[in-house]
């Protein structure tokens, strides 16, 4: 049997070598065609390497999923996260999880997974060819009816195979192959960015964080949230809470040309009533001390004070002295603050895309395509992304196991 994988990710070479270590007598024949193979997996998590996230629940696990949940809950019924820990400490490689759950390996360094895979590609007798551009793809029928595929590499070389494993990520070609191969492919989008925010409120506070922020985008039915840490940057804002939000509103966002209302709560543990009367309370329990020096909440003091200004109180009044209508518009400010998206930024550890091979066309028990028997999918090139925090990697390993086990 001879087996050709499309494309040296992470993807790529995990599916590889299941397919090496489950069918020893197959030829397996691994095309990248950067001279290095494996550069997103060097340069994920800030060079650390973010392999996966400390969760070995199914069930819960999709739920980081903003596409993809519903067909990836039985794939992790059969590789998930604790498959993972245990494929990698078996070959040497010890992973650590960090406090919010996100997993790298003890030497922080992603040179340590990249060498173990290739070690592992190599016990599997898997022939890696790196420099080698694919043409293109197409199916055929042997005289006893048997589909193979003929690969056409750019050197004009043609290669032949039983099976082939497209791993390309969002590389446009792949969805091009897949395309011409009968798949339908849902429109390719980025995921997991940053959000650019021109509002003097922000100004001078790059490198503000909080700890526990609320994001919000659109309204009513089409309302989408989420909460965690928030950093302030340059040309906006980032962080977990950011990030998670632009990945379940990607396609939504890219429809708005990235232009959006962006409501940002800075206190989501208070009710607004709740946070009304305790600043209220100031007037009797603090009268004589300056509203900009003395905060009762958890905010950071340059945040405090921007926030203050632009609710027009003036910063030398003491507690005493503030009016109704000023303590209203402050609560209103930090607990539902209206600001607007005008752009995205990229965000360095990772690089998403949401769209790809229409799940409804790939059989997940196997990853292989119900259009086209023998050709298989793993990892980007699926319409599946996950939040940050090491799913999408986990996506990537779990889908590329499954493609490699499959026996003649």
């Amino acid at each position: 049997m001879n087996v050709i994988v499309i494309g040296g990710g992470a993807a790529g070479f995990f599916g590889a070598i299941a397919c090496g270590t489950a069918n020893p007598q197959a030829k397996v024949t691994l095309i990248e065609a950067g001279s290095k193979p494996l550069a997103k997996v060097r340069i994920s998590g800030g060079g650390r390497c973010n392999v996966t996230h400390h969760c070995f629940e199914p069930a819960r696990l999709v739920a980081n999923y903003p596409r993809g949940a519903k067909a990836l809950r039985g794939a992790f019924s059969r590789f998930q996260p604790q498959d993972t820990v245990q494929w990698y400490e078996s070959r040497g490689v010890k992973l650590k999880t960090e406090a919010d759950g996100r997993m790298f390996p003890i030497t922080d360094s992603s040179e340590t997974i990249i060498d173990c895979l290739m070690q592992a590609a190599d016990r599997a007798k898997v022939d890696l060819r790196t420099g080698v551009g694919v043409k293109t793809v197409k199916q055929y029928q042997d005289e006893r009816q048997q589909n193979y595929f003929q690969v056409e590499l750019k050197n004009e070389r043609v290669m032949k195979c039983d099976r082939l494993l497209i791993a390309t990520g969002s590389n446009p070609l792949g969805y091009r192959w897949a395309k011409n191969l009968g798949h339908k492919i849902e429109p390719a989008v980025p995921s997991l960015f940053t959000f650019n925010l021109r509002d003097s409120r922000l100004q001078g506070l790059a490198g503000v964080s909080v700890n526990n922020a609320q994001v919000k985008l659109g309204t009513g039915k089409n309302k989408l949230e989420q909460t965690g840490a928030l950093l302030i940057t340059h040309w906006g804002v980032s962080g977990p809470a950011v990030l998670k939000l632009s990945a379940w509103g990607a396609r939504s966002l890219f429809e708005l040309k990235y232009n959006s209302p962006l409501q940002i709560n800075w206190l989501p543990q208070f009710k607004q009533e709740e946070l009304n009367q305790l600043l209220t309370s100031l007037k009797q329990t603090n009268p004589q001390k300056k509203i900009v020096n003395y905060c009762p909440v958890e905010l950071p003091k340059r945040l405090w004070q921007s926030l203050i200004n632009y609710a027009q109180i003036n910063p030398e009044k003491v507690w005493s002295e503030i009016s109704k209508k000023e303590l209203n518009k402050l609560v209103a400010e930090i607990v539902q603050g209206q600001y607007e998206i005008t752009g995205k930024g990229a965000f360095k550890d990772e690089f998403v895309t949401c769209g790809g091979v229409s799940l409804k066309e790939v059989n997940f028990k196997t990853m292989e395509s119900k259009k086209c028997p023998g050709l298989y999918f793993a990892g980007e090139i699926l319409d599946i992304d996950g939040v940050t925090g090491g799913f999408n990697f986990q996506s990537a390993w779990t889908t590329s196991w499954l493609a490699g086990q499959r026996s003649p």
